[in-house]
């Protein structure tokens, strides 16, 4: 049974009725159509009353936050293979209620077990003290929908109708931006924008900050600088107000596209409406500048961030040392490190990784290999991803055969190669045109049960059409055993 059929059968039994009640109010500041045969509704013996009036007294807890999510840990932990997710909730069946299973959803969601927070749901269902809740289903709603299962999002929204739940904002915000988690964003935007539209209509369910800033990023991102406008008016016309995250939101889409006078304008207007800047705000900026190469202004505006009452943080000083990189500037981004140093932070591994990609970039291969082999005699932990950027600093210089020493002594380093490590070697490798290489790579990819899938294959062929391009030859060798032939024949079958 696939994963849409389990969940559905998970979701499609009757509900129980409610004995009693317990509320649990769920904050309205989270961000976040079923297939043509329906699925059966849900029959009632009786009407379940859904908790869902924003003005309902709230039951004093019987326990305080901390006990909570102690107790959520420990059945974190408990759910395992060998003790399935129902048996470790029946062996605690005395103590758990909605707010430790609102918590797990939110748990179980960060590491991609969607389909478990459909159990839990259902277990829930089961005991004597559930109560249909707007709150739950508004995290389940958002749960599915950043894990793209944009149909069970759907489904949801309107099983919670058929329990007597009356949609409100928070219901709604978690159904748009599930709706933003899917892959065709135009429809997706469209669908937002209905939504939005009905929630204007609706008493109940009139939209809010966390509504506008949904729109607002997702809009920016889209590049529709007119609907973001159009946004922006209708929220001047509203009882709403926008807070900082508002401006952070549209300008980070903005400068993640590049868009630098668009993201500089939302400034502007944040700045008109007296709302300082934060951390996040600099950060972007920063990152935004960088990107564009534009240093003099992320330079301008570090020593601003300096002189505020906000400090820099790691992905500040990260982001400065990869753009730097990226231009070649090496000594601007060996300074930053110092400095960084300097001031009391400790590197992460971001920022090795971010100063072995500049070396590479540099043209500083043996740079890059001193500070990777003082990581390994360091005796921390090294991820996957550093052992990818000094893989990748040997090849972008042509060192294709000490890419492949390294790549052979990684396990003996205690660093277990992944899907990306095989990809970034396969495209490297086809593109530098070593056969040899390339034939011993894919005996160990069979070896150690890695199957690429067509993307990988396409990605390989990108990286040949690009060598080509920067070679300016047209009598590239694709004889019969090329590894342009190899990868082409392999995307066929």
């Amino acid at each position: 049974m696939n994963p849409i059929s389990l969940s559905l059968s998970l979701l499609q039994q009757p509900f129980p009725i409610a004995m009693s009640a317990i509320s649990f109010s769920t904050p309205s500041s989270y961000y976040h159509s079923f297939p043509s045969t329906n699925p059966p509704r849900v029959t009632l013996l009786t009407r379940i009353s859904c908790v869902s009036n924003p003005t309902r007294p709230i039951r004093k807890q019987t326990t305080d936050q901390s006990e909570t999510q102690d107790l959520v840990r420990l059945l974190t932990r408990k759910i395992t293979d060998k003790e399935p997710l129902l048996k470790t909730l029946n062996k605690y069946v005395k103590v758990v209620r909605t707010e430790h299973c609102f918590l797990l959803f939110e748990e179980l969601g960060k590491h991609d077990k969607w389909l478990q927070c459909l159990e839990v749901f259902r277990w829930m269902q089961r005991q004597r003290w559930y109560i249909a809740d707007n709150g739950v289903y508004s995290k389940l709603i958002s749960v599915m929908g950043k894990k793209g299962q944009v149909r069970l999002a759907m489904w949801l929204f309107s099983e919670m109708r058929n329990t007597g739940c009356r949609p409100d904002t928070s219901v709604y915000n978690s159904l748009i931006s599930a709706h933003l988690h899917s892959r065709d964003k135009s429809k997706a935007l469209d669908k937002a924008l209905g939504y939005f539209e009905k929630m204007k209509g609706t008493e109940r369910c009139k939209p809010n900050i966390v509504t506008y800033n949904i729109l607002l990023r997702a809009f920016a991102q889209a590049r529709n600088v007119d609907q973001v406008n159009s946004l922006f008016k209708d929220l001047d016309e509203s009882l709403v107000s926008p807070d900082i995250y508002t401006f952070n939101g549209v300008m980070d889409g903005y400068g993640k596209n590049g868009m630098i006078r668009d993201m500089e304008s939302v400034l502007a207007q944040m700045k008109s409406n007296l709302v300082k800047p934060d951390l996040i705000t600099y950060n972007l900026l920063i990152d935004a500048y960088g990107k564009k190469q534009q240093f003099d202004k992320m330079e301008q505006v570090f020593k601003s961030l300096l002189h505020s009452k906000e400090k820099p943080t790691l992905p500040t000083f990260n982001s400065m040392i990869l753009n730097y990189g990226k231009a070649r500037l090496k000594d601007k981004a060996e300074n930053v490190f110092r400095n960084m140093s300097d001031m009391g932070y400790t590197p992460s591994f971001v920022t090795h990784e971010s100063l072995i990609h500049m070396y590479g970039l540099c043209g500083c291969v043996s740079k890059a290999l001193e500070l990777f082999d003082g990581l390994i005699e360091s005796n921390v932990p090294i991820k996957v991803s550093t052992l990818n950027y000094m893989l990748d600093v040997y090849c972008i210089n042509g060192l294709p055969q000490e890419a492949d020493s390294l790549f052979a002594r990684a396990r003996s380093i205690k660093i277990i190669p992944d899907a990306s490590t095989y990809k970034l070697l396969y495209k490297a490798y086809t593109k530098a045109n070593t056969k040899e290489l390339l034939d011993k790579l894919l005996k160990q990819m069979d070896k150690d049960g890695v199957i690429p899938n067509k993307r990988f294959f396409l990605d390989a062929l990108g990286a040949i059409g690009s060598s080509r391009v920067k070679s300016g030859s047209a009598n590239t060798r694709t004889g019969s055993n090329s590894p342009q032939k190899i990868a082409k024949a392999q995307l066929e079958t």
